[in-house]
């Protein structure tokens, strides 16, 4: 085993290293695996926090949508964190550094900063499962020293569902973005990734089943997610049918991929409208409980879990059919305009 190189090391001092080494072979330690030991720890306890951030994000990645490819988990760090407190090493890192990079944005922008708390959280307890030694009460000291914020969340705006029969009747155009949109209205449970991304195989007869990667909350849990089609909805399809390019029946302009998830959105913006096409979801379910409608049926129409985990394991069925007489009569109303 090598002490180090003479002047560097000193005759007295390889001595010293020397029997301490002979020590550690008398306590039954390998000295030089010993060394080699301190040696990758300290390297370790230099890992900056923008490091551990980022290792905390790989080992996440199979839990988060579309393996975190939007940069909606890492985001918070990267954008507000990591540009100011990024280069400290995990291990110093305390409440005053957290408070000092979050305190920006932590009323502007309430919910941005609770993210970056949560992510924040997320890779210091990972730098401890690393073998850091750091402070995982760091983020709840820093929030004490950040104070209360003074937000509060706000609904997405939904229309009256006494208005949506006259909305319904307005998208008289048969474009795709039109189609959508009135699809969308018909079927609170899909949300509008599905419906944009909507194939042919996807339907069979008047049932819809949605890849389960394409269900909010669903990505993981299950395969796949079915609905039943009323016939205004499958009216609406046949006529989307004109508009297929690779399958999809909601291409964007090019034909190379779909509308985005903007484009419902925006057609109301310039009607006037200052509701939003998610809030036809909570029309919907509005209109449910006002009429006296059966409120588990509701629930799962929007795609909604209503069953504990023990529960769930013993009842066996979507109730497709009650979902179908609930969803013809939604159907129903909004037409009738």
């Amino acid at each position: 085993m090598g002490l180090g190189s003479y002047p560097i090391v000193s005759l007295a001092n390889a001595r010293k290293l020397r029997d301490q080494c002979s020590e550690q072979v008398a306590h039954s330690v390998d000295p030089v695996l010993e060394r080699r030991r301190e040696r990758d720890k300290a390297k370790t306890q230099l890992a900056s926090l923008a490091e551990v951030a980022k290792s905390a994000f790989e080992a996440r990645k199979a839990e988060l949508k579309d393996e975190g490819k939007a940069g909606r988990w890492f985001g918070p760090l990267k954008l507000h964190v990591l540009p100011k407190i990024g280069s400290v090493p995990a291990v110093e890192v305390t409440q005053l550094h957290i408070r000092d990079a979050v305190s920006p944005i932590w009323k502007s922008k309430a919910d941005t900063a609770r993210k970056a708390m949560n992510r924040l959280n997320i890779t210091l307890k990972h730098a401890a499962a690393l073998g850091l030694d750091v402070d995982l009460l760091a983020v709840e000291k820093a929030k004490a020293l950040l104070g209360k914020q003074d937000h509060k969340a706000k609904n997405i705006p939904a229309m009256p569902w006494r208005e949506v029969p006259a909305f319904y009747c307005s998208l008289k155009e048969d474009t795709p973005t039109q189609l959508a949109l009135r699809l969308l209205i018909l079927n609170p449970g899909p949300r509008s990734k599905p419906i944009r991304f909507l194939r042919t195989e996807h339907i069979k007869g008047d049932v819809w089943t949605v890849p389960g990667e394409l269900m909010k909350g669903l990505k993981g849990k299950v395969e796949n997610w079915r609905t039943p089609l009323s016939s205004q909805s499958l009216e609406l399809i046949e006529k989307a049918r004109h508009w297929e390019r690779n399958g999809y029946l909601f291409p964007n302009a090019s034909g190379r991929g779909v509308i985005s998830d903007a484009t419902m959105a925006r057609h109301m913006e310039r009607t006037g409208l200052e509701y939003r096409p998610h809030g036809f979801r909570s029309s919907f379910r509005t209109w449910a409980a006002e009429t006296g409608k059966r409120r588990d049926i509701a629930e799962l129409c929007n795609a909604h879990k209503i069953f504990g985990a023990v529960e769930a394991a013993y009842i066996r069925t979507d109730f497709l059919d009650e979902r179908r007489e609930l969803l013809t009569a939604w159907s129903e109303i909004v037409v009738s305009s």
